[in-house]
């Protein structure tokens, strides 16, 4: 029923299933708050929430869990702490709304094609001399290595040398963007 926005019955349902939907993530994320209210990334948030226990596994497709993981923290941020968060935020609205959540696989790639061209733009990342055979020696992982294998390796470079973290280093974080960025399909 839900398949066709057009359809009467969506119509009929949308406003109802928005308003009732509650996040599993709002009041956790408002008792991590209430204790150490500033400092946080969206990234040291979720990996605090799951070392917590409390983000299960959101879907088998590891584009659209990242995606979902992603929307739940900024849903329960926009709603549950409106005064730190601009109100006029261009993404407020998109976060708001539950029907964005269900973003079927092509639509989460799409987003996340958005969000790499426009960190390489604003990291200032060239893709000119990186290719798979050197990407693949920047994760340390031999050349046949799995998809899985790779964004494995990927999360542990990017969590050890984020620039966000204590011991992170932004030059060594942007090379291993861009050989992620080749390895991620």
């Amino acid at each position: 029923m839900l398949d066709n926005p057009d359809s009467p019955s969506h119509q009929d349902i949308s406003p109802n299933f928005q308003a009732h939907m509650e996040n599993p993530l709002l009041w956790p994320i408002m008792e991590v708050l209430k204790h150490k209210p500033s400092g946080w990334k969206v990234h040291t948030l979720a990996a605090h929430l799951n070392d917590l226990g409390l983000v299960p596994v959101l879907d088998p497709v590891p584009e659209k869990e990242l995606f979902k993981k992603n929307f739940l923290i900024m849903n329960a941020l926009y709603h549950g702490n409106s005064h730190a968060i601009d109100p006029k935020d261009p993404l407020r609205d998109y976060y708001i709304s539950w029907l964005n959540y269900e973003a079927d696989e092509g639509e989460v790639k799409r987003l996340l094609n958005e969000f790499w061209t426009r960190y390489k733009k604003f990291a200032g990342i060239s893709e000119t001399d990186m290719d798979r055979s050197r990407a693949l020696t920047l994760f340390e992982l031999p050349i046949d290595a799995s998809q899985q294998e790779i964004r494995k390796r990927w999360r542990r470079l990017a969590l050890r040398w984020h620039p966000d973290r204590d011991e992170g280093n932004t030059a060594k974080f942007q090379i291993l963007c861009e050989a992620w960025h080749v390895l991620r399909y």
